[in-house]
């Protein structure tokens, strides 16, 4: 009996190795995905530009879309330690935050249109960039380095 109250304690007690708090340094999966997908939309809002295309959709479904992207990207800021990490998904929430603002706007003018496209896809290209580097690989946890920016 002793023995299963010390088995069970020594179980409790376990602990699960520390986070090293990247979420994205981890594997450069993420980073080149973040790269991909933000030079996409860096290159669709270009496009709308270019093409004089400034039409917004002001549907609740997509209110619903940017506010739960908008609380998703909060929430991986916060849970992140690395300075690069939480830039990168602090300027996909500045992103997601005009877009929201936008299709609540219902009489947006054409040239406020205009000029959030032109401002949202450099937005989009600056964050393909941080993206990038988080490639570099996350220190160990508890060590300090050059990496755990």
């Amino acid at each position: 009996m002793d023995r299963q109250i010390e088995d069970a304690k020594a179980i409790v007690g376990t602990k699960s190795p520390p986070r090293s708090g990247h979420l994205m340094c981890r594997t450069p999966l993420w980073g080149v995905a973040g790269f991909l997908g933000c030079a996409y939309f860096a290159w669709i809002s270009f496009v709308h530009v270019t093409q004089n295309e400034y039409q917004w959709p002001h549907d609740l479904w997509t209110t619903a879309t940017y506010i739960t992207w908008i609380v998703l990207l909060v929430g991986l800021a916060l849970d992140t330690s690395c300075l690069r990490e939480r830039l990168f998904f602090g300027l996909l929430v500045v992103n997601f935050v005009v877009g929201c603002g936008l299709t609540v706007w219902h009489n947006v003018p054409s040239a406020d249109v205009r000029a959030a496209r032109i401002g949202t896809g450099a937005l989009w290209a600056l964050a393909a960039l941080v993206s990038l580097t988080t490639l570099g690989l996350a220190p160990e946890p508890g060590r300090k380095g050059a990496g755990s920016l």
